[in-house]
């Protein structure tokens, strides 16, 4: 399998954004525009998740599995609508939790995922 790398790695937070074990990626903690509305939210967590899919070559079109977390599981529609532009339908298995997130009451969507290249 040879070494396990990580990527964009947060000391504070004691997290990587990213881990490659195999051809398998682990992307956690897809977050941005957080205050601004569900669906800026939801472009923001895809724009996180596709610059982390970058250092390693990939795009959203790798990603196989998706767990979303949401605030109102109500605004699911709102993420759809995005994924069918973003992933170009190459579509991940998913998974939308609704959640009570640590924070101030501004967050509303988060995403984690896993990705797969064959090379």
């Amino acid at each position: 399998m040879g070494e396990i790398k990580r990527y964009d790695v947060n000391e504070k937070w004691a997290h990587a954004g990213m881990v490659q074990a195999g051809n398998f990626y682990f992307l956690n903690y897809c977050v941005r525009n957080i205050g601004g509305t569900v669906e800026e939210q939801i472009e923001g967590a895809f724009d996180e998740m596709e610059e982390r899919l970058a250092l390693a070559g990939l795009t959203l079109e790798n990603v196989v599995q998706m767990n979303c977390l949401f605030k109102n599981i109500w605004d699911i529609p709102v993420m759809e609508k995005v994924i069918k532009r973003r992933f170009h339908g190459k579509y991940p298995a998913r998974k939308s939790i609704q959640t009570v997130f640590a924070d101030s009451g501004n967050l509303c969507f988060q995403a984690d995922a896993i990705a797969y290249s064959a090379e």
